[in-house]
């Protein structure tokens, strides 16, 4: 496969566009994605069908939502801040789910591809060493779609309680601030409601 010469499969490519660059941690998402919807039997999300819990906030999770079409938007897609590349797929129409976690090493760079990196991080990468940085990354990517999935990822049915279908509600206004706040997200202080930002800082 070689990313640009266009091998690469069409759905990798769409999540690409969205999230705006190639990158490792974008073919780990995508290959993350894939396997839980495999695992499930599952397609893209039109709705609210599919739930995705995400431990990382990293690129991987732009690719979680092109494919199985989990969003913040919807309500369907759950962050949960553990510094992980693992991905919880839950579907609703059979109450399976399965977790897919990146084994260790899987994401491993090489040196000369780590000390480019802290280069671009340090602001002294010169014109030579970011195209040469650019060939790594692509390459790595390469190497992340083609692999068996089953070697990059520890993949695990889970039984865990669906969170419940998105809410929604009739705004109340803040107390404090005057804005338009969801009721359940509000905080009761000395018998008035406020949001949560003003309940912090009274």
């Amino acid at each position: 496969m070689n990313i640009e010469n266009h091998e690469a499969p069409e759905d990798f490519n769409r999540c690409v566009d969205f999230h705006g660059h190639v990158c490792p941690g974008l073919a780990i998402g995508y290959r993350a994605a894939k396997a839980g919807m495999d695992w499930l039997r599952e397609h893209r999300a039109m709705d609210e069908e599919l739930v995705a819990v995400v431990e990382t906030d990293a690129c991987g999770v732009d690719a979680v939502q092109v494919l199985t079409g989990c969003t913040f938007g919807k309500g369907n897609m759950i962050h949960r801040d553990y510094g992980k590349q693992a991905f919880t797929f839950l579907g609703r129409r059979t109450g399976e789910g399965v977790r897919v976690a990146l084994k260790p090493g899987a994401l491993e760079l090489s040196r000369e591809h780590r000390a480019l990196l802290d280069k671009i991080r340090e602001e002294t990468a010169t014109e030579e060493d970011r195209e040469t940085f650019r060939k790594h990354h692509q390459k790595k990517c390469e190497e992340l779609l083609e692999k068996p999935a089953d070697t990059l990822f520890t993949i695990k049915p889970v039984k865990t309680a669906l969170p419940p279908k998105a809410k929604i509600e009739s705004s109340l206004l803040c107390t404090v601030c005057g804005e338009p706040v969801m009721p359940s997200k509000m905080v009761q202080v000395s018998g008035d409601h406020l949001c949560r930002q003003c309940a912090g800082s009274t």
